[in-house]
């Protein structure tokens, strides 16, 4: 417990906090200032005032669409967040049957780190609850999902964190949508309006060129192979936290990682970045890792992400117009009457045998089936096909592994503005002033389109498909180059009494469990760890897709499991609780037409 004096000492320092705060160092790997904000009144930390309807209802609105203000963007962006990663659909029981965004009030930090070489900064940001447990020192730190900002991890750490009395601590990882548009050459400044090259300190700003150069975006241009730091960027942002930390209580400094726990989380490209520092740590920074669904990699094990997402790109169409995905849920939506044409360009090119569609289609599958998938991530990946998610990521990433720019995207690939009728154009102004909060850190989306890689043929994005599959398969330097650039990608060995769980859907069609956290898993028991593994049956990659038709009856969410495994580590590190060797997987069960309930979870 505190005592009075002390406890008064504290309510003086956060009441008053810039003076103090400004006499506090700064971590070396810091450049520029350290924005802090207050966030109470209608204002707070989770929902940035909106509350769990607000978050789930129609986009936060702009005073002045043109200008919106930084508390504006603020808001819309953590809006964004919460609806690109969690079920908030009125049948998925967030905020009854598990989770929920009450009012947090605090202080956020927030800054640009930078990776030693790097070109470009990553974003790190503290929220800090003002009900903080200084009794229990708790800093969760994670990574943005996919490609997204630095908000990007606040359903999962936030939602689970804050009102727990931890601070949390999140990282961009070199993602994000401070994108820069060459036309006006603007980009994300820290408060996330838009600012001209010189104006400001930006999130990105990429070399010159010319006005017709189109969109860089940070992880795809900015010449760092980001991916391959993840687990630095982890680090950073839990050293960033702690020192905060100590400016905002300076009576209980210093915050170290023996009197503050630190807990790491993160799910997709997040939870591989979780993972990663916990290869990386080796400072004992971390207290625990829980990884939810992690794109990771172990050398000679499992596959990296883009080679199967180039072999999706390719094959899946085909394989998804077989007859036994007729009744998969967007197998056969708007569009995917044309995926027969991609067995024809795929046979024509000697890749697939077979007289008919049927016949192409069902070589197809067997190809795949042959190469891992099974039939599960197949038909959860018919949405991703379907979104055209498959190219989007293999463009993106290409870039970002052989450090292209704007103008020189692998495989005629480039980002620009999407005019009238969807051609290149000039961004719309007040689409381009909400990029930073609207913006999922790969296009295409929000304005701005995917081009190149195309032909007049009647499949007109195989030509790019092959392209990049090429940079896989192919003996060219670039094709090397990429292949080095994935290797440096790997996941290291985490100490041996580190507590650590991963969990993953059984039916992820994104990043498939036998490609990514099967082979992680295996590999660590061979090793002499001993991590907790959850397959969660029928959970699959994207909760925030189960409002889709068609989904949400199939699955489960996975974010419940996520919470769960976090107090369970919590339980070990404060309450004593032993942490188990093993521990058996939920019997869960897809919820059905109606709404779901917490029996059809499994959870204890």
């Amino acid at each position: 417990m505190i005592l009075p004096a002390a406890a008064a000492l504290l309510a003086a320092c956060a009441a008053q906090p810039a003076a103090r705060e400004r006499s506090m160092s700064t971590p070396e790997f810091i450049r520029g200032e350290v924005r802090v904000t207050e966030h109470r009144h209608g204002d707070d930390l989770l929902s940035a005032g909106l509350g769990l309807a607000g978050l789930a209802g129609l986009p936060a609105p702009f005073a002045d669409p043109l200008h919106p203000t930084p508390a504006e963007l603020r808001r819309r962006a953590i809006q964004a967040s919460w609806k690109g990663i969690a079920d908030l659909g009125p049948l998925g029981g967030y905020g009854r049957v598990y989770g929920g965004a009450p009012d947090v009030p605090g202080r956020e930090y927030q800054a640009f780190a930078w990776i030693p070489g790097a070109h470009a900064p990553h974003r790190v940001l503290l929220q800090l609850p003002d009900g903080f447990d200084t009794a229990r020192r708790c800093l969760v730190v994670a990574a943005s999902s996919g490609s997204r900002g630095i908000y990007g991890a606040i359903a999962l750490a936030g939602a689970w964190g804050l009102p727990k009395g931890c601070a949390v601590a999140y990282t961009d990882k070199g993602t994000g949508a401070g994108y820069f548009d060459y036309a006006d050459d603007s980009g994300a400044a820290l408060d996330g309006a838009r600012a001209r090259r010189g104006e400001a300190a930006l999130e990105f700003e990429p070399p010159p060129a010319s006005r017709d150069a189109g969109i860089a975006v940070k992880h795809a241009h900015s010449g760092d192979n980001p991916e391959a730091d993840w687990g630095r960027h982890v680090l950073q942002a839990a050293r960033f936290g702690l020192a905060m930390l100590d400016r905002a209580y300076p009576q209980l400094a210093p915050f170290t990682p023996q009197n503050t726990r630190i807990l790491a989380t993160g799910l997709s490209n997040g939870g591989g970045a979780v993972l990663q520092a916990a290869g990386w740590d080796d400072d004992n920074l971390l207290a625990g890792v829980v990884a939810l669904e992690p794109n990771v990699r172990v050398p000679g094990q499992g596959r990296a992400l883009y080679d199967y997402a180039t072999e999706a790109a390719l094959f899946l169409p085909c394989a998804l117009s077989d007859a036994r995905f007729d009744a998969t849920p967007f197998a056969r939506a708007p569009g995917t009457q044309f995926w027969p044409l991609r067995c024809a360009g795929l046979h024509a090119r000697g890749l697939l045998g077979g007289d008919t569609p049927a016949q192409q289609a069902a070589q197809a599958y067997e190809r795949l089936r042959a190469h891992g998938w099974t039939d599960a991530a197949m038909q959860v990946a018919a949405t991703t096909t379907a979104f055209d998610l498959w190219r989007a990521i293999a463009a993106g990433y290409a870039s970002a592994y052989l450090r292209r720019g704007a103008a020189d995207m692998p495989c005629g690939f480039r980002y620009a503005a999407m005019g009238p009728g969807g051609v290149p154009g000039v961004a719309d102004p007040l689409t381009r002033a909400a990029w930073w909060a609207d913006g999922s850190g790969i296009p295409p989306g929000n304005g701005i389109g995917l081009y190149g890689g195309t032909d007049l043929s009647p499949d007109p994005t195989l030509p790019g498909a092959l392209c990049l599959r090429a940079l896989w398969e192919g003996d060219g330097a670039e094709a090397r180059a990429l292949r080095a650039a994935v290797e440096a990608t790997a996941a290291r060995l985490p100490r041996k009494d580190l507590p650590l769980w991963v969990l993953h859907g059984a039916d992820d069609g994104l990043l498939p469990t036998a490609f990514t956290s099967e082979p992680y898993v295996a590999w660590l028991r061979r090793q002499g760890r001993a991590p907790l593994y959850w397959k969660v049956p029928h959970a699959q990659h994207f909760d925030a897709f189960l409002p889709l038709p068609g989904f949400g009856e199939r699955h489960v969410p996975l974010l419940p499991y996520g919470y769960a495994a976090l107090d369970r580590l919590w339980a070990h590190l404060y309450e004593g609780r032993p942490w188990p060797r093993e521990l058996p997987t939920p019997d869960a069960r897809p919820r059905g037409a109606g709404a779901l309930e917490r029996a059809a979870l499994g959870l204890p």
